[in-house]
């Protein structure tokens, strides 16, 4: 039992009826006593957009059907339920997008504007103040965003001031279409100005551009994309809170250093006798300071061995006095050849070969240059490129050629 029929009567349904037979209620009647197909109905458009709005909500409906029409709109202004308008209620189930509408209810805001700035990594380390130079929108001073004198700008009558002309098109039994098009009196916003009377600042347009300087501050540690928000500095609109502008940073390529989190990465190149018997080099540092890096003489530095120097690193946002790692990958230069007369003065200095024993059988090779684009040597029971399927699995090998004694 329910106590109340009056929105399943405005429905013409029974206070039985399923969901899919209030959608089908719905779908009739909206088209029916829609404003742009029956202008004089406006109050019936509102009275079924409400009954099929609570109708189709399990919880309102259940209130409803216990307290009527009373209990629905107490509950409503004691901050209980959120109702749409009818022209959203008939958006959102013909897929027009009612959220868009819906969405306008709080306060609307503009778009931000987005630039991306161009910084060094010199710049994210020490910190540093850019100057922004941009046009923007702002309200018109003179017309204080009206577009005209006051009172003659007036709502535009074809589109009812929604700046959008909506046309419901019968396709078939059951099938209906709903085109949706900018108005051509207005142009889509909702008011038209006599031209006798538009603002000659603006032109009518409400909006002027003028040039803004902004002082970009990056601080040190800040991040490749990291972005800096200036909040309601983007372009003005009337009865529009403005957007931001939004900086985005974009890090260019440094010459000698690499960013990977809070650290620097470098490569230094080594002589062999540095690798082996120890060096001191310098380093020019982000904010133009030396340092010193020093091997001492015993401690042997192997090829693409990686050190690090603490705290050389970069700044930590928000906390410049700590700093990351400097790592350094060493590369070492070995000697193209090396005199036969210096050869025994290296053996009494560098580790002893490892004594191998040779069988009597054993056949002698001799090492040349590889050179990747030769053809394959096929060897004794091998096929065609067996020997080298892929360079990549014998990177900077060399080919073996044997001779038989």
């Amino acid at each position: 039992m329910v106590k109340e029929t009056g929105y399943y009567d405005i429905l013409e349904v029974k206070p039985t009826a399923t969901d899919a037979e209030l959608k089908k209620a719905y779908r009739k009647l909206a088209l029916k006593y829609h404003p742009d197909k029956n202008p004089d109905a406006g109050d019936k458009f509102k009275q079924i957009s409400m009954a099929y709005e609570v109708l189709s909500d399990p919880k309102k409906r259940e209130i409803y059907d216990k307290g009527g029409e009373e209990a629905i709109k107490g509950g409503a202004s004691g901050g209980g339920f959120d109702f749409h308008s009818p022209m959203d209620i008939f958006d959102i189930f013909f897929g027009g997008g009612g959220g868009r509408r819906a969405a306008q209810r709080g306060p609307r805001k503009g778009k931000d504007v987005i630039h991306q700035m161009k910084v060094s990594l010199e710049d994210l380390y020490q910190g540093t103040v850019r100057k922004l130079a941009l046009q923007k929108n702002v309200i018109c001073n003179k017309c204080e965003g009206r577009g005209g004198k006051e009172g003659s700008v007036q709502k535009c009558t074809n589109c009812r001031g929604t700046g959008m002309q909506v046309r419901i098109q019968q396709l078939g039994p059951g099938m209906v279409q709903q085109i949706q098009s900018v108005c051509g009196e207005c142009r889509g916003e909702g008011e038209v100005i006599d031209p006798k009377h538009r603002c000659k600042t603006c032109s009518g347009k409400k909006i002027v551009k003028e040039r803004k300087i902004l002082e970009v501050h990056i601080d040190k540690g800040m991040r490749d994309n990291q972005q800096i928000r200036f909040s309601g500095e983007g372009d003005q609109e009337p009865d529009l809170e403005p957007g931001d502008i939004v900086i985005v940073l974009d890090e260019e390529e440094h010459e000698r250093f690499r960013r990977r989190g809070h650290d620097l990465i470098m490569t230094m190149n080594l002589e062999l006798v540095e690798a082996l018997c120890g060096f001191q080099k310098t380093v020019q540092t982000l904010d133009a300071r030396t340092l010193v890096i020093t091997n001492l003489p015993g401690e042997v530095i192997k090829h693409q061995d990686v050190k690090c120097v603490m705290g050389e690193g970069m700044p930590v946002y928000r906390d410049p006095f700590e700093k990351g790692r400097l790592i350094i990958q060493f590369l070492v230069n070995f000697p193209e050849k090396i005199s036969p007369s210096d050869i025994p003065t290296l053996e009494t200095v560098l580790p002893p070969r490892q004594e191998i024993i040779i069988p009597d059988s054993a056949e002698e090779c001799t090492l040349q240059n590889f050179d990747s684009s030769q053809d394959h040597v096929h060897h004794r029971g091998s096929h065609p490129g067996e020997a080298y399927d892929s360079d990549d699995e014998h990177p900077g090998g060399q080919r073996v050629q044997c001779a038989s004694h």
